[in-house]
């Protein structure tokens, strides 16, 4: 692995998006365990557009104008599902008990599968990783798929250990926020505003 992909991977995971959103947000409401399977679950999301990547079929997604919007449109509308039952407090981010309900069997699954919807249903990212990942293969490389398979798992790897990070910290605000009322309802509603304004940013990208 080279100091460029190292550096610029880092980078690109650190810039919040819909996972940071996603976990630290879990991390406020539901707690440090919750966060982690929310990051696991973001993480998990991102698997198959590097293998869609490594094996081309990215390609055939930004190729095909229907396709990308077709998924696309699928992400625009879980993100606004997502912002509605936040904003509604239907509990898809409901407060719980940070180490019992975050950690019990179907609120763990629960919270696995959001964060892997989350990162699915984005077209953007097979696209990115079709665009990123073969500028850290050596011209001439004789096997190229190894190394790109491996330069994925890195980024994978990265990506579940900052989002833990993030959701860590949100863990040890949590107190201050739940203390309050009206922090509490200003933090919800900046979260189905988050949620809600990525989803617009998704519905206007044309590719």
């Amino acid at each position: 692995m080279s100091v460029d992909f190292f550096v610029t991977s880092l980078i690109v995971v650190l810039i919040p998006g819909t996972g940071v959103i996603y976990t630290f947000s879990n991390g406020i409401f539901r707690g440090t365990v919750a966060s982690v399977f929310a990051a696991f679950g973001c993480t998990l999301g991102i698997l198959p557009h590097i293998t869609a990547s490594v094996l081309g079929l990215a390609a055939i997604l930004h190729a095909s104008a229907v396709a990308f919007q077709v998924v696309k449109f699928a992400g625009v509308a879980y993100l606004f599902y997502l912002a509605w039952g936040i904003w509604r407090d239907s509990g898809k981010l409901a407060i719980d008990d940070p180490d019992q309900n975050g950690g019990a069997s179907a609120g763990r699954s629960q919270i696995v599968i959001r964060g892997f919807l989350i990162n699915i249903l984005n077209p953007k990212l097979s696209v990115f990783f079709l665009a990123f990942l073969p500028q850290f293969v050596p011209v001439g490389e004789a096997n190229p798929l190894p190394l790109m398979i491996g330069l994925g798992a890195i980024f994978m790897l990265m990506t579940f250990i900052v989002f833990v990070g993030y959701g860590i910290g949100a863990s040890y605000v949590r107190s201050y926020v739940l203390s309050s009322p009206k922090i509490m309802t200003w933090v919800r509603g900046s979260f189905a505003a988050a949620f809600a304004a990525f989803g617009v940013k998704l519905a206007l990208n044309e590719r």
